[in-house]
């Protein structure tokens, strides 16, 4: 009996070492990987097999108290397109992931952002109902970064008429109201069926029927209405009052829903959630996508808070023999072996790129190369701050 005890002990003991060192592998792994490239930014190329298939993968691991983060769209505008490089390079940043997801089409409207899209406290596009988004707040000297599926709702009042807006810098559809801001372009690019309202410091100007494509002032906004929404503008009159605003919809607290939200930092939305405190919460349900999306190898994009404090940003290639991209649950594995406590998938595919020190690191999976995208998030030291038009 004593023996017996005695070599279960050892076989115990063994099996406790053993998962001790494969514990302290895991833990030390990404340490191990990462080397400094600048202050506060670490660097790590990476390849896994993962289900039978080599996956290559780019990481940026970031102090936030010595970088600071920035959600740039091509441009400076609301619509159009740019390499993620370009972008960067423009800024003067030091490294950039893509960022969102975006109209992709031959269209005057590619580039329009597909959900909350936020730039230096300017609502640019409004929110899909339900899905992520990456928060970027600058304080003390330091950069917040939450993830959220709160959404942000643009509306707008003239006199005693208030409204929810439909739409931002986006195409009028058939039933709609939209607002139309100067980063939008010159006009509006609609067409003669709707009904447009003129602003300029915050008074009406002009009231436009039938025309469409009306010019946006520099310092003010063109509000177009289409289908039940144009009778809603009987009655207004040039010279009154226009005010604009924002609001927080918060599905888990309506109650903070009729309170104005003034806006700061940027705003970006991605699909879906992966990581929630800690724990693996892929919500592409609640969030409209598919289960396809979701399981299918691609390329991908991806950010995480880390419990450390430090923030990660990921690229993983696909589409090719060398790598063979990443389902998101395996993503969401991955994510945590890192020390993610929170995690969300931005646009990936032929998107996915990482700019660092003045050229992509990764291997861009579109035959032509590095694709023109919406908007990136750009990595700048604190002593260098981004640039803005």
């Amino acid at each position: 009996m004593f023996r017996s005890n005695n070599k279960q002990f050892a076989i115990y003991r063994i099996l406790v070492l053993s998962l001790c060192l494969v514990y302290a592998f895991v833990a030390d792994l990404s340490a191990q990987e990462f080397k400094a490239v600048h202050d506060g930014v670490e660097y790590a190329e990476l390849t896994r097999e993962i289900a039978g298939r080599p996956v290559r993968m780019n990481l940026l691991r970031l102090d936030l108290k010595k970088v600071r983060l920035d959600i740039v769209h091509a441009a400076d505008a609301a619509i159009g397109v740019e390499k993620t490089s370009v972008i960067a390079t423009h800024h003067k940043a030091v490294a950039a992931i893509n960022a969102g997801f975006f109209r992709l089409d031959k269209s005057a409207y590619l580039g329009d952002p597909a959900g909350l899209f936020v730039v230096d406290g300017k609502l640019l596009s409004e929110a899909v109902p339900g899905r992520i988004s990456l928060w970027i707040n600058e304080v003390r000297r330091t950069t917040l970064v939450r993830m959220s599926r709160e959404s942000i709702v643009g509306r707008i009042r003239i006199g005693d008429y208030v409204r929810q807006l439909t739409g931002i810098n986006r195409e009028l559809k058939q039933s709609d109201l939209v607002l139309y801001t100067p980063e939008f372009g010159p006009s509006t690019m609609t067409n003669n069926e709707g009904v447009e309202i003129i602003v300029d410091g915050n008074r009406i100007t002009s009231i436009s029927m039938r025309r469409g494509n009306s010019t946006i002032p520099r310092n003010g906004f063109v509000l177009a209405a289409a289908g039940e929404y144009k009778d809603s503008f009987a009655g207004r009159r040039i010279g009154e009052r226009f005010s604009f605003g924002t609001q927080l919809q918060n599905p888990a607290a309506p109650e903070v829903n009729k309170a104005n939200t003034k806006l700061t930092g940027d705003i970006v939305s991605g699909v879906p959630q992966l990581i929630r405190a800690g724990n693996i919460a892929i919500t592409w349900e609640q969030e409209h996508t598919s289960k396809a999306f979701v399981e299918t190898r691609h390329p991908r994009t991806a950010v995480a808070n880390l419990k450390d404090g430090k923030f990660l940003m990921i690229t993983v290639d696909g589409r090719s023999e060398s790598s063979g991209g990443i389902g998101l649950y395996d993503l969401a594995d991955l994510l945590l072996e890192f020390g993610a406590v929170d995690a969300m998938n931005l646009d990936g595919g032929g998107s996915t790129t990482m700019y660092l020190d003045g050229k992509v690191v990764n291997h861009p999976s579109d035959k032509e190369g590095e694709r023109k995208v919406s908007d990136a998030l750009l990595v700048t030291l604190r002593n260098k701050k981004v640039s803005r038009k």
